[in-house]
């Protein structure tokens, strides 16, 4: 349950409007709601501002589903990763306002329009065409934890001069998330250009010595430059929730005098 529904009834609750008894209902599973093969965090939206996620892989359609039924009664807006085609066709049958984008395998089940809430500018960059599916994934992710969102594919470091054509784009973004396979040189150049963090995500993309990523991963784990933070291989998702975190930080007032 998020803020914005728990102040709607408690203010209901203190007009009359709504009984004690009603209300009562309405926040039973006001912490957690165990349906057998899930226990579902309805608490998360007032812990961390944002619902729980659903992890699509490895759960049924029908698992996937029955999740989903119980956090709309609580939330706005749903996430579902790491979804194929064949459940997102079942999932979406049951829920039709649910966006399923194919690319980035993620399920956006909203049921208003996300207002943006973050201080700036995400910007997502991505050394390759091969790197996209990843690269949308934290675009999603972020866009829908309130944040404007821009990307630029397609600028690694075989050809940096592609990169440097977006200089002001990139120097007047508040947080940058960087995607790169193969060697995962390009979150080190980013961030040597910059004073804003720059989340690194290294993806699986690459021939056999890239093992799957972990060749990027230890060359962004290694990065000289001080401003790279980095998270697990092909893990969109994390990037984009990590970076709405730092977004979302209350910027304080001017100094008066």
């Amino acid at each position: 349950m998020d803020q914005e529904t728990l102040e709607k009834i408690l203010n209901e609750v203190a007009s009359g409007r709504t009984s004690v008894s009603h209300a009562l209902g309405a926040l039973k599973h006001l912490n957690l709601e165990d349906i057998g093969y899930a226990n579902i965090d309805h608490h998360r939206s007032l812990r961390k501002g944002f619902p729980e996620v659903i992890f699509g892989q490895g759960k049924t359609a029908e698992q996937i589903i029955g999740i989903m039924e119980k956090i709309a009664v609580q939330e706005q807006i749903i996430l579902v990763t790491r979804l194929d085609a064949g459940k997102a066709k079942t999932v979406t049958e049951v829920f039709p306002r649910a966006q399923y984008h194919p690319e980035a395998r993620m399920a956006i089940l909203s049921k208003k329009d996300m207002p943006v809430t973050g201080n700036g500018t995400i910007l997502i960059i991505s050394a390759g065409t091969s790197d996209i599916p990843v690269a949308k994934e934290a675009h999603l992710t972020a866009r829908a934890m309130g944040n404007a969102v821009e990307s630029i594919f397609d600028v690694g470091v075989s050809g940096i001069h592609r990169l440097f054509n977006h200089k002001k784009k990139i120097e007047s973004a508040a947080v940058l998330i960087v995607v790169a396979g193969m060697e995962g040189a390009l979150p080190s150049v980013v961030a040597g250009i910059v004073d804003r963090p720059v989340i690194a995500v290294p993806t699986s993309i690459g021939y056999g010595a890239s093992f799957n990523g972990l060749t990027a991963l230890f060359s962004m784990l290694n990065s000289c430059s001080s401003n790279v933070a980095v998270v697990n291989i092909d893990n969109g998702f994390g990037a984009g929730y990590m970076a709405s975190s730092i977004n979302h930080i209350p910027v304080p007032p001017p100094k008066k005098g």
